[in-house]
């Protein structure tokens, strides 16, 4: 046997072998390209910021790039459809709120994904309430104040305004009013600032929105907050009871901000964007920026998440069916 002969021998060996399959393992290890992580909302809004956030933070996590896209319309629907068809490899996350896995199903007849099968939660990051306001000049200070008021039948179907038809703003409106036994009629916006806009000028005695929003208008006076929807009451407003304690367990729900990615991920990289993602939420300079946007940071892992979709889905059915609740 010659040397080359030799040596084509030795590199035959499992050795050899081992160490010529070494660049290609190195290869496929994730993630070794950009992730874009998808918005299904328009740039410079609460889950858009707070989005941004968590990909500057994920991607110093996972040392590779993280791309925020906006892909807005159809009440996050544009963007989740796309995510939902994307490729399960990690490479194409969505970050949005539960408006796209249980407020959707609930209002609209056909979906472009289903909320379960489509996609799988890497993890919810934070949370934030939504509550219920009152303009200054209505003389309403608590619930108890606030149900003389509208079921004066001077005041009959009082309105209420919210930041749309078919929004989590809607829902609590509506599920309250229920609750509570009450008439009051729902005045959709395009968005959270008209809505503001008209309560604190008095087009509406009343709305419903996220503490996020609200917290710039309660600070100056410019609105008072009578109760609000989250289990537990908000960090930003202690001060202030939740429907639950003011005789409504009815209404006990929030908002919530969700890392998910089509469903199907590899073990192993499920398993990374889990830790990567919960490690991001732990981080003190993370957290001090989504309580700046209204947040509460606080991670669930991707079973609490497909319970929580689970466990809304049929309440949010259920609301919409009684109330006959749309979307725009």
């Amino acid at each position: 046997m010659n040397i080359r002969s030799l040596s084509l021998a030795a590199c035959l060996s499992l050795p050899c072998l081992m160490a010529a399959g070494a660049p290609a393992a190195a290869q496929t290890t994730y993630p070794n390209h950009p992730i874009n992580l998808v918005v299904p909302f328009p740039p410079g809004g609460a889950t858009d910021v707070g989005g941004r956030v968590i990909a500057q933070a994920l991607a110093k996590q996972l040392g590779q790039s993280v791309i925020v896209e906006n892909r807005a319309g159809a009440g996050t629907v544009i963007g989740a459809a796309y995510v939902a068809r994307s490729a399960p490899d990690g490479y194409t996350l969505l970050v949005t709120s539960g408006t796209t896995f249980t407020i959707n199903p609930a209002v609209r007849k056909e979906l472009p994904y289903d909320p379960v099968k489509s996609f799988e939660p890497v993890g919810i990051v934070a949370r934030t309430g939504l509550i219920l306001l009152a303009n200054p000049k209505v003389p309403v200070t608590d619930m108890k104040s606030f149900l003389a008021y509208v079921k004066d039948p001077e005041h009959a179907a009082t309105p209420y305004g919210s930041f749309g038809s078919g929004t989590t703003a809607n829902f609590v409106g509506e599920a309250f009013a229920s609750a509570a036994g009450i008439k009051m009629t729902h005045v959709p916006y395009k968005g959270s600032a008209p809505a503001m806009a008209d309560l604190i000028g008095g087009q509406i005695p009343f709305s419903v929105d996220t503490v996020a929003a609200a917290l710039p208008q309660l600070k100056t006076g410019k609105v008072k907050a009578i109760a609000v929807s989250s289990p537990q009451r908000s960090t930003f407003l202690p001060d202030v009871p939740t429907f639950a304690e003011s005789g409504f367990p009815q209404v006990a729900m929030d908002t919530w901000l969700m890392v998910a990615a089509p469903r199907g991920l590899p073990t192993d990289v499920r398993t990374k964007l889990g830790k990567a993602l919960a490690d991001v939420v732990a981080n003190p300079e993370v957290q001090k920026n989504l309580l700046a946007l209204g947040f509460e940071p606080g991670f669930e892992d991707a079973a609490q998440g497909e319970a929580l979709i689970k466990k809304e889905l049929p309440q949010m059915r259920e609301i919409a069916e009684r109330a006959h609740i749309t979307a725009d």
